[in-house]
């Protein structure tokens, strides 16, 4: 931990850039800083912000559209502000073309470039800031020439020539009292001089929990979803209540669900009849998975919707809320899809999938503030 600075700096301004849901933008705004300014592409996630901005009676302004095509110049007039008056920059860019878990064409997909438009607006802004969250495998992403971690590489180097000290880490959400094992790199980078430093975790998993200064076992599913009440079933959810707290699993999910025990995959339960399983094979250990409730989730996803540990149905938007770190009185707008199936625009699920959990993000950026109280009079 860093030293405790008991200095007021009075008040802080961010800019959210690929903004999403707003995950990263709770957990920056519990950290005390004001968000003057939202960018994310995705419809419904706008409306997700703009939904949570009227009932905050914030001023935070959302554009909404391709970042590539607003002009950091025009956004700083819209909102009156000049270089250096952002202090804190932060987002984090499409993870697809990096995810380990994809095809891994980092910048030949157009998705990957879109990383540099973290530098495109921290060269117009000049934040005194910059946190970026990202996926593990860009460490290690090819460059054009085919280089590991060239990618990366490159751009830490065009940070440092901004004037940027970057510092990241993997972290790790569970760490950090998320009930999920999720894994992210979180970048931090600060002018000079710098003395940041990532936060300490405060909870770890049962076996390292003894001991003098004993960390917090880590937060369990059934700890945040235990006490919620059954859903609402509804097959047409185009009116949807506040709380997200719908089931709309098909039937036949229902049917293939049945008999799978809490924590483990239907591809695994190999006494189910085959016209069960389907052709699931060996590799296929997140599908039809029902989480465990004495232990974190896995990673929430974009695509596949866990089961709910005892029922025979998928988790609702409402639960992965819980998992993710959301707040009760945060709504979401959009719809609620089936696990299946392309979409132009983010349900419900792959909103909250996609999003930073807001713990994670929060502790990181009370760490960025208290080294801003520290340096303020250094003119960091």
């Amino acid at each position: 931990m860093i030293k405790e600075c008991s200095q007021d700096i009075g008040k802080l301004t961010a800019f959210s850039i690929f903004s999403g849901a707003g995950g990263m933008d709770i957990g920056v705004m519990q950290a005390g800083f004001e968000i003057l300014a939202c960018i994310e592409l995705d419809h419904n996630c706008c409306d997700t912000l703009r939904e949570n901005i009227k009932r905050e009676n914030r001023e935070t302004k959302v554009y909404e559209g391709d970042i590539r095509t607003f002009s950091p110049k025009s956004i700083m007039n819209d909102l009156s502000i000049k270089e250096g008056h952002i202090d804190l920059l932060f987002g984090g860019p499409p993870c697809q073309a990096f995810s380990q878990i994809g095809k891994q064409l980092s910048l030949q997909d157009d998705r990957g470039m879109l990383l540099y438009q973290v530098l495109r607006y921290a060269e117009a802004l000049k934040p005194h800031a910059i946190m970026m969250e990202q996926v593990k495998g860009l460490l290690t992403a090819k460059d054009l020439n085919g280089n590991p971690g060239g990618v990366f590489n490159s751009f830490i180097e065009k940070l440092e020539a901004l004037g940027y000290v970057p510092k990241w880490k993997v972290m790790l959400a569970a760490e950090y009292g998320v009930p999920q094992l999720r894994e992210r790199v979180i970048l931090v980078a600060t002018r000079k001089p710098n003395g940041f430093v990532f936060p300490s975790p405060t909870h770890a998993s049962p076996e390292r929990c003894s001991g003098l200064f004993a960390l917090l076992p880590y937060v369990t599913v059934g700890d945040v979803i235990n006490d919620l009440e059954e859903p609402l079933q509804k097959t047409d959810t185009s009116t949807i209540p506040d709380n997200s707290h719908y089931d709309v699993t098909p039937k036949r999910d229902r049917e293939r669900i049945h008999g799978v025990p809490e924590g483990k995959n239907l591809s695994s339960q190999l006494q189910l009849p085959i016209e069960q399983r389907g052709r699931l094979t060996k590799k296929d250990t997140t599908k039809f998975l029902r989480l465990n409730r004495s232990k974190p989730s896995n990673t929430l996803r974009g695509g596949e919707i866990f089961y709910h540990p005892i029922a025979d149905r998928y988790l609702t938007p409402r639960e992965y809320m819980r998992i993710h770190g959301f707040p009760d009185d945060y709504v979401l707008r959009g719809p609620i899809r089936g696990r299946t199936g392309t979409v132009k625009d983010l349900d419900q699920h792959r909103q909250v999938g996609n999003a930073v959990p807001p713990p994670l993000a929060k502790s990181v950026a009370l760490q960025i503030k208290e080294i801003m109280a520290c340096h303020k009079s250094l003119n960091f």
